[in-house]
């Protein structure tokens, strides 16, 4: 572009012990340019952001905003100097409502009444709707990301960050946000845009720098480049395409009959009456809004919460009683959807995470005694198996960048062999090449006779994938239809609450 940039940075480096982040990175964003920056997990991109957003001190390099020398020492300088992020993982409060939130991440926050009429104005100047009087715990993903753009957008940024904005939004919900992201461009806010979602990239975005490995290997124009080529200048190399092989689906291994479980707290879902039956070697695709049961879900399945009524059988036998411990000797296994806390420990290294699941299925304790030579090996086959970027199976679960760590937690549960695997949100976070291999992984499982439920929140990934589809609606699970075929007005019904509706007929 012609203007003079809003934001020049000109040859940032920051390196950590074993990995240098970011090698002599130079990028410029014009006022009003949306601009994607695009990498596979590890690439360096969150630690970019970081240094633009104040977070993180580059060991050199510059940064100029509109010609002037910048160099936040902190986030509230960054926010001073016109700089708003809106982060992948939300930081509210579920107890409090969205004007008193919005006055948490304010430095001069006004009285709650003058500040709620600013929300209402900003929410509907911008398409945003949502009210300020409204507690956060009973509000969407969707509308929870609001709270987190209004609260920027209530400080006037000239420049707005965001790490991956659509990865727990509905295709409704998506539409909302690029329609204000669109006027917020053309009012001169310029946007830079993290996604892995490269068909949105070519959709919204005007320009797009492309890192590997720290550095800056190309750009390009994504609505004049394809989701393919840019995924492959990511990776640099071809892009592999997750293939299924038809075979033959064998007996019923888990059935669920009117399957109940109480919300885990007041702004968690109780499940309402889920039956279904589960085939060996089949892919069942569970796709729903978040916040509709899914979390709870997995739970009931993997033995973390109890289960109030209806029968949970695996190959006949009731094992509702049973806790996760037992139900993976049995061979179900279970990855949930929050991998840092829930699925590894972050002060733990790869290898003691390993062992947490693996101990025995494994065989990594013997008499009692834990086996850690053979825990070191079990995670180093993770790591080469799956391609996890880190310096080892010593390396502590939190120094791996998201889309890593969710690598080696999908490997370490696929490696065990389970007769049933139930997973949440299998490629969250994660770049092209990395889902594909991830999807492809979930696939050659099934072709060895294991039964899946894969829930996600990627309608194309439970496309691509599955044999059959069902949805969660506020804890009631649809009837399961045929993945082959079904339109995406169909799944849209589903997904809405038409259980037991024909919905042929759209």
């Amino acid at each position: 572009m012609t203007q003079t940039p809003l934001l020049s940075l000109t040859g940032l480096t920051k390196a950590y012990p074993g990995v240098v982040a970011n090698d002599n990175v130079s990028l410029q964003i014009a006022p009003g340019e949306v601009h994607a920056l695009l990498g596979e997990n590890g690439a360096g991109k969150s630690t970019l952001v970081k240094m633009i957003y104040g977070l993180v001190k580059p060991d050199s390099g510059t940064m100029h905003m509109n010609g002037a020398e910048f160099a936040p020492a902190e986030p509230r300088a960054a926010r001073a100097a016109g700089v708003g992020m809106v982060f992948q993982h939300f930081s509210l409060f579920d107890a409090m409502t969205v004007a008193e939130n919005i006055a948490l991440g304010m430095e001069n926050a006004p009285k709650l009444g003058a500040l709620s009429a600013q929300i209402t104005a900003v929410s509907e100047t911008y398409g945003l709707p949502l009210s300020p009087d409204r507690i956060v715990g009973d509000l969407s993903a969707g509308e929870r990301q609001r709270v987190e753009i209004i609260r920027c957008l209530l400080q006037d940024p000239k420049l707005l960050i965001m790490d991956e904005p659509t990865s727990v939004l509905t295709p409704q919900e998506v539409e909302i946000l690029f329609t204000t992201l669109r006027k917020l461009s053309a009012d001169g806010t310029a946007i830079l845009y993290i996604s892995h979602k490269l068909e949105e990239i070519r959709s919204l975005c005007d320009s797009a720098t492309i890192l590997r490995l720290g550095k800056v290997v190309g750009a390009c124009v994504p609505r004049d480049t394809t989701a393919r080529d840019m995924a492959e200048m990511m990776v640099g190399k071809l892009l592999q395409t997750p293939t299924r092989t038809p075979h033959a689906k064998g007996e019923i291994v888990l059935q669920l009959k009117d399957l109940k479980a109480p919300a885990p707290n007041a702004f968690g879902m109780a499940l309402k009456g889920i039956s279904v039956d589960l085939r060996a070697g089949e892919i069942l695709g569970i796709g729903g809004v978040a916040g509709n049961g899914q979390d709870e879900l997995l739970a009931a399945l993997s033995g973390e919460r109890p289960v109030a009524g209806g029968m949970l059988l695996h190959s006949g036998d009731d094992i509702g009683g049973l806790g996760p411990t037992k139900r993976r000797a049995r061979g179900i296994l279970a990855a949930p959807e929050e991998r840092m806390g829930h699925a590894a420990v972050p002060d733990m290294s790869l290898t003691e995470n390993a062992m947490l699941t693996g101990a025995a299925r494994e065989g990594l304790d013997r008499r009692g005694f834990l086996d850690w030579s053979a825990a070191t090996r079990f995670a180093q086959s993770v790591i080469d198996t799956f391609d996890v970027r880190t310096p080892g199976p010593q390396a502590a679960a939190r120094s791996l960048s998201g889309g890593n760590l969710q690598k080696f937690v999908i490997g370490r549960e696929v490696l065990q062999r389970p007769e049933v695997f139930v997973v949440n949100q299998p490629t969250w976070g994660v770049d092209a090449s990395a889902a594909a291999a991830i999807r492809q992984a979930l696939l050659d499982l099934a072709e060895t006779g294991t039964a899946l439920i894969v829930i996600s929140q990627d309608l194309d990934e439970l496309m691509e994938i599955s044999d059959r589809f069902c949805a969660l609606n506020e804890g009631r699970l649809s009837e399961p239809r045929e993945a082959q075929g079904i339109t995406v007005e169909e799944i849209g019904l589903m997904m809405g609450g038409a259980h037991g509706m024909e919905v042929a007929h759209v």
